[in-house]
């Protein structure tokens, strides 16, 4: 009787990139391919092999490009960016028994073997209320558009105040639409909250000038920031954007959680010395995604390198964001630190956790 031949395992792993390297946002496509291939620099080994492919920026385009990079042998797909772009993604990825680090941070895409990398506001609401409860406060006032980021940070909010004993005393939503933000701000000043029970904090759910339209519309209205301390959402962490924040008064000494800057600002520089410009800001998550991927086909080897118990191991991964891990949920949980908005950017008050013990599992 003939021996049974033993099953092939390809020496190369393969790895799909998926990319709007063309169309209306192949601006940001092509420097995060470009920040991809400084990770394969850094970190890939010569059985590594990278297959980016193009989706267009559209469903149609992402879920073709899927099929043809497994049709080539990718054992893991990066990407694509859009929500809509990995929706469709995920059951060609399912179908064929391999997972997704998406780009995407619309966390409702996250499960069943898709991995959710983008920023997302539960773990930025969460670590920013919990170092202002640290800092003795227990009143926190919720000012969120009526969206589903706003439903998110209101909820997250919510259950980290209600498990660090404290409480959220005023919820105030508006159409994000709403030219004068005076309106949502009057209702916090005149909330349940007002008088001697006033909030101690209020989290903004906005960015850019939206932030600082509500900042200044409330201190207009006696929400005066040396008495109550304003927080924000990863909306804030853009280098030029903090910056732009830091000039509204009301916004000096505010607080967000976000990756620490360091190795970012390292990452930046490298970026900008190899191509000529620099990177938009979400270019750090092809760099890490690449970089977690090219480890872990160097670490298992070819026959299982994308193990669901290595890609989810609870010490997680140091990438250029700081330390993150995958979570069975597919969402990434990520060891942030907290910055206070100055006049000159942002700093570091609260460095990011070494470790998630520190944090807790």
């Amino acid at each position: 009787m003939a021996p049974v031949p033993s099953a092939v395992v390809p020496q190369t792993v393969k790895v799909a990139l998926l990319l709007p390297l063309t169309g209306p946002s192949a601006q940001i496509g092509q420097p995060m391919l470009d920040a991809a291939q400084l990770a394969l620099f850094d970190t890939a080994g010569d059985q590594f092999e990278l297959l980016p492919r193009d989706t267009k920026g559209t469903p149609a385009g992402a879920a073709e490009a899927a099929r043809q990079a497994i049709a080539e042998g990718a054992r893991l797909i990066l990407g694509p960016l859009f929500g809509a772009e990995v929706a469709a993604v995920r059951p060609v990825a399912q179908n064929a028994g391999i997972d997704v680090l998406a780009f995407t941070n619309d966390w409702t895409q996250g499960g069943a073997g898709t991995y959710v990398m983008g920023f997302v506001p539960g773990d930025q609401v969460n670590r920013v209320a919990g170092f202002a409860r640290s800092r003795g406060v227990t009143r926190f006032v919720a000012l969120a558009p009526r969206t589903p980021y706003g439903d998110a940070v209101v909820s997250a909010l919510q259950a980290t105040s209600q498990r660090l004993g404290g409480t959220v005393t005023q919820v105030e939503r508006y159409d994000p639409a709403v030219p004068d933000l005076s309106i949502p701000a009057k209702q916090v000043a005149q909330g349940p909250g007002a008088g001697a029970g006033q909030p101690q904090a209020v989290l903004l759910a906005e960015g850019g000038p939206r932030a600082q339209g509500i900042a200044s519309a409330l201190a207009a209205n006696g929400v005066a920031p040396q008495q109550v301390k304003l927080l924000g959402t990863g909306l804030w962490d853009d280098t030029q954007g903090v910056a732009a924040l830091g000039q509204e008064p009301a916004l000096v000494g505010a607080w967000y959680a976000a990756p620490a800057p360091q190795a970012r600002a390292e990452f930046e520089s490298k970026f900008e010395r190899t191509y000529g410009r620099k990177p938009p800001r979400i270019a750090t998550l092809s760099y890490d995604a690449t970089a977690i991927a090219a480890v872990l086909a160097r670490t298992n080897g070819p026959a299982a390198p994308f193990d669901r118990m290595a890609m989810t191991n609870p010490s997680g991964f140091e990438g250029i964001d700081g330390l993150f891990r995958l979570t069975p949920t597919g969402l990434v949980e990520r060891g942030l630190a907290v910055l206070e908005v100055t006049p000159n950017g942002a700093r570091v008050v609260d460095p990011a956790p070494p470790n998630f013990d520190v944090l807790g599992q």
